[in-house]
């Protein structure tokens, strides 16, 4: 497995980093898979050299960390695995159960240790921007966990461009830690991160480890074709706009000229934007793994990418 820097900083993670949301307990989502399902990924995953595991602390109502935590010490050493979480979401009433408060980020930073049963995170970031929270609370609480040991690093996630980078200046005049990664969407379906996110990123050099790499699935397969994801997943179903099919049907060309499956097509044009670290794929098949592996061995040329990119239509911003 190919390796690639986070950004500017020293930390080497997988070129694919594994999607923990499809792991958890029965009920949190009707496509997730129960412990003892998500087994064979897990090692999977280790078998293809894909150390770098997403997670967060809502996941599962926190099960997904447990899930985690528990296959790390099966499969892997601790030592191998660049583990990320997320703080922000709902995880109980109170002051302390969500948001970006110090309070909370102390609280939410401890449960999730003691779930995932390590004493260190190499990759903490937030869910989400909180507009009720002072930007300067925020980053030097996480400066404050990082200076404790418990985190390696911070990344954010899903914000506008102007949060984002308020959050950085506010760092900088602190003193404090800077985030060193984005994790937002962005794919074929979903290209408006390439107005303001990406560039920024590329410019503060801050890695992009982007979610939902074959939007929701839809590029994976004809147009048309549904999953139980995608057929009971509410936000799924906002991949099924009329414009969205000329992109579909460019990545079905392209893979059917190629031979390869669809989804090595949209991750091999994920993994030639320079400012993009590492997707996170998320499985519940076991060739989804397989063909995020081997899309790392395509190279698609400037013609196949135009032909990939030529029919998008600028949509709203609305994947948070």
């Amino acid at each position: 497995m190919d390796q690639r820097r986070l950004g500017q900083t020293g930390l080497k993670t997988s070129r694919i980093a594994l999607g923990c949301m499809s792991f958890g307990d029965p009920g949190f989502h009707q496509w997730t898979l129960d412990e003892e399902a998500a087994q064979p990924f897990f090692q999977q995953a280790v078998e293809l050299g894909i150390t770098f595991w997403d997670t967060a602390n809502g996941y599962g109502g926190g099960s997904s960390e447990v899930y985690v935590g528990r296959a790390i010490k099966k499969y892997a050493r601790r030592e191998d695995i660049v583990l990320a979480t997320k703080v922000y979401g709902k995880m109980h009433d109170g002051p302390g159960g969500s948001g970006l408060s110090r309070k909370a980020i102390l609280e939410q930073v401890d449960a999730s240790l003691t779930r995932l049963g390590t004493d260190y995170i190499d990759l903490y970031q937030i869910h989400r921007f909180d507009p009720e929270v002072p930007v300067e609370e925020t980053m030097e609480a996480l400066h404050d966990v990082i200076k404790t040991g418990r985190v390696r690093y911070i990344g954010a996630s899903s914000m506008w461009a102007w949060q984002f980078a308020k959050l950085q200046h506010a760092a900088d005049l602190g003193g404090w830690t800077r985030f060193v990664s984005m994790q937002d969407q962005y794919n074929l379906l979903k290209r408006e991160e390439e107005r303001e996110m990406l560039p920024m990123c590329s410019d503060m050099g801050v890695g992009c480890i982007p979610y939902s790499p074959l939007g929701k699935g839809r590029l994976a397969r004809p147009w048309g074709q549904h999953t139980q994801r995608s057929d009971s997943d509410h936000v799924a179903k906002t991949f099924d706009l009329d414009v969205d099919r000329p992109v579909v049907d460019a990545v079905q060309q392209v893979s059917e000229e190629r031979g390869v499956p669809m989804a090595q097509i949209a991750l091999a044009w994920l993994l030639s934007k320079p400012v993009i670290s590492a997707p996170i794929v998320g499985a519940t098949k076991p060739h989804h793994l397989v063909d995020a592996h081997a899309a790392m061995d395509i190279d698609l040329t400037r013609e196949e990418i135009h032909r990939l990119e030529e029919p998008y239509t600028t949509q709203p911003a609305y994947w948070w």
